[in-house]
């Protein structure tokens, strides 16, 4: 029954399992509290740990521009109508030591917030960003490559899954698929 500043300050205050231990701070999320898409990626890395937002890197600046090619955007503040807006918010809350994959039962722990940001957000589309973000969302061990190009459901939102940007980073032949998942999730937003 959290409203978005309790439940910052409930994530902000977790020490639910040991990654509490080595964060600089949380990482909520980011965006707009009643936009239209959501954005789930995985967890954060050491710029995210430091700055406090989600996707911030070089990643962060590939998933912006892409946003951007749709005439989506992050920003909480500005011009652009809901319908445009993207809120974004990981798996895990906090930054796993040296970046390593989040582990079955941090993910568990962190849940319940992400479940509170999606029932308070109200998303019309989900967009999962990666292997653990889509095991946190569907439940799901099959490969990204598997689940692309159809219409899942998050407790009856639309949800489409693609790459992670960083994946996208080392993979470069990877990105038009990623684009045509984008591309997929906008039409299925209209």
């Amino acid at each position: 029954a959290l409203d978005w500043p309790a439940l910052r300050q409930a994530v902000a205050g977790c020490r639910a399992c040991g990654l509490c231990e080595k964060r600089t701070q949380t990482v909520f999320g980011a965006g707009h509290e009643q936009a239209r898409w959501m954005v789930v990626g995985e967890a954060p890395g050491e710029q995210e740990d430091r700055e406090g937002e989600p996707f911030v890197g070089a990643a962060g600046q590939l998933l912006d521009r892409m946003l951007a090619a749709l005439q989506l955007t992050r920003a909480a503040d500005g011009e652009a109508p809901l319908e445009q807006r993207v809120y974004i918010a990981n798996a895990l809350k906090c930054r796993p030591p040296g970046n390593r994959n989040p582990q079955a039962d941090e993910l568990a722990r962190c849940e319940p917030f992400l479940v509170r940001q999606i029932e308070l957000l109200k998303p019309r589309i989900i967009l999962a960003m990666g292997r653990y973000a889509v095991q946190a969302l569907l439940r799901s061990d099959e490969p990204i490559g598997r689940l692309r190009g159809r219409v899942h459901r998050y407790q009856g939102v639309p949800l489409v899954v693609t790459y992670h940007p960083a994946y996208l980073l080392r993979n470069l032949p990877e990105k038009a698929k990623a684009w045509d998942d984008l591309c997929f999730a906008a039409e299925l937003f209209e």
